[in-house]
């Protein structure tokens, strides 16, 4: 009698540390009050300064907000501050945390700017207060745990999503496709907010040594 594979989620998950949302957000308030009070108070002499004002804005929006990293049932989608990267799940052979969460394939090894490891220090208060604990079965696999593997690090919060994901669809016989393990990852340059970031710094630059 065969046994029938548990179920497997069809949940997206986006993850996206709390800590860049809550900068990011700060940041572009900051940002916006700065424009608004100088609009107001002096016109002629704010409007030099809202180039660069608009290009820190949109570098912390695109090093701090946009990056993420997006569990799916289709695969692992890597939002970073230069390009996008679209792993299928039968490509990923391994999932690292050693500087940051890194998906690793035979094609390449992709790490995420959403989730950077964590320090020794977090790791021994982790080894205390048992925080490495309980964690996908997958994360002993070389014997142990690391610093980026415990749930206080962000590496260690994306991982545990990624490698529950992936033990799912792997205890239910979905990773077993050789062709998909060797297909290329979809990767897309973020053109558009690096043409713009191009843009306001150059606005900056033309504003400033003509004001």
């Amino acid at each position: 009698m065969s046994s029938t594979p548990a179920p497997v989620s069809m949940e997206t998950i986006l993850f996206r540390p709390r800590f860049s949302r809550w900068l990011a957000g700060v940041v572009s308030v900051i940002g916006v009050v700065m424009v608004v009070w100088g609009l107001i108070e002096n016109a002629g002499d704010t409007w030099p300064f809202i180039a660069p004002v608009a290009f820190a804005v949109l570098w912390v929006f695109m090093a701090y907000w946009r990056p993420s990293v997006v569990v799916s049932p289709g695969g692992v989608q890597i939002n970073n501050v230069l390009r996008t990267i679209d792993l299928t799940w039968p490509a990923i052979t391994r999932i690292d945390t050693k500087y940051a969460l890194t998906l690793i394939t035979r094609v390449g090894d992709f790490a995420a700017w959403a989730a950077p490891a964590g320090g020794r220090i977090g790791h021994s208060r982790a080894m205390r207060t048992g925080a490495g604990q309980h964690l996908p079965e997958s994360t002993y696999s070389g014997g142990g745990y690391g610093p980026g593997d415990v749930l206080t690090a962000a590496s260690g919060q994306a991982a545990a999503i990624v490698r529950a994901r992936w033990e799912e669809l792997r205890d239910a016989g979905l990773l077993d496709n050789p062709q998909l393990e060797s297909a290329k990852p979809k990767i897309r340059w973020n053109t558009w907010y690096l043409v713009a970031l191009a843009g306001l710094l150059v606005a900056s630059v033309l504003g400033l040594a003509l004001s």
